[in-house]
């Protein structure tokens, strides 16, 4: 979440008119993660949070919002989107889609200790679970055709023989995997550490939906384990590993053709990141507040994956 079009006071209080959620009492920029503008907004009837969508397509942009509501609605702790004196939950602000989202309690922890890994893991089986009834459909924009579209680019782009080599590499060896032969669902796809609420260690949100999609159930376990249960310095933590796994299973029992496909699926999540953040730091967007994740972070993460083999499912 980062700050790429600027919004005024007056822009805002115009805004908020749509909506019944009273006046504007404040609002200010959010500075963590990389896609979308976003503000903190206090109005008279609670706290929100406001995103204007850069570069996501339109037309996916009723699947995010739907979603959302559909999980809060059974009781996961998503935010609900707020509606319009008209009923919708989708608008635009300076040329830009917009959707105002109830504010949920708590803060993303940094370092998590093992009883917030537990309720990462139980929470992602949950979402898999409850997202099951959910009737939209989203494909992976970030899936397989993306993570070889931009390697061949950034392959292309790159003066360093190393990370040419790693990505080539890589690439010719995922070829081997289709994720579309595992079990399917709605996933997150985006469950990393900023994008998780507590309270001490109770988890009460789960926030940013708008990489979810329709993809490999294990792909999206594999993404939150490489982010939750690695160091900095790309080397595993055990007892994170398993307190997670542990509790998606209690949600969720895998498959053989998981369990085998395992390692090369977070090697394809670990790729995913990598690439997104390798192409961020070679391409830079301009914007008020712009935050750019180190890639060499899944760089590494990845390089473990392809030297060790992970703990079994």
């Amino acid at each position: 979440m980062s700050v790429f079009t600027k919004v005024s006071h007056a822009q805002l209080r115009k805004f908020l008119k749509q909506y019944p959620v009273g006046p504007l009492i404040g609002f200010q920029g959010i500075g963590e993660g990389v896609e979308n503008t976003n503000y903190f907004v206090d109005t008279e009837d609670g706290r929100w949070v406001l995103t204007l969508f850069e570069r996501l397509n339109y037309a996916d942009l009723p699947f995010f919002l739907g979603l959302m509501d559909h999980l809060a609605s059974r009781g996961f702790p998503s935010a609900m989107p707020a509606r319009t004196h008209e009923g919708g939950n989708l608008t635009t602000l300076n040329h830009k889609p917009a959707a105002l989202v109830r504010r949920l309690t708590g803060q993303s922890v940094l370092f998590p200790n093992l009883e917030q890994c537990r309720q990462v893991g139980r929470a992602l089986g949950e979402l898999h679970i409850d997202a099951k009834s959910y009737s939209g459909h989203c494909d992976n924009s970030r899936g397989a055709l993306w993570r070889e579209q931009t390697g061949r680019l950034l392959s292309r782009k790159t003066r360093d023989a190393g990370i040419r080599k790693l990505i080539d590499d890589e690439l010719a060896v995922q070829m081997s995997i289709d994720l579309t032969s595992l079990p399917q669902g709605v996933i997150h796809a985006d469950l990393f550490r900023d994008n998780v609420l507590f309270v001490d260690d109770r988890l009460t949100g789960v926030i940013d939906f708008y990489y979810a999609c329709n993809d490999s159930l294990l792909y999206d376990l594999a993404v939150t384990v490489n982010d939750w249960c690695f160091e900095v310095d790309g080397t595993l933590n055990p007892a994170r590993w398993e307190a997670m796994v542990g509790a998606y299973r209690s949600r969720r029992e895998f498959t053989e053709a998981e369990r085998s496909a395992w390692p090369l699926v977070l090697r394809a999540a670990a790729l995913r990141f990598w690439l997104s953040r390798l192409y961020d730091w070679t391409f830079p967007r301009e914007g008020d507040v712009v935050h750019i994740k180190d890639p060499d972070q899944y760089r590494r993460i990845l390089l473990r994956h392809r030297e060790q083999a992970p703990p079994a499912l």
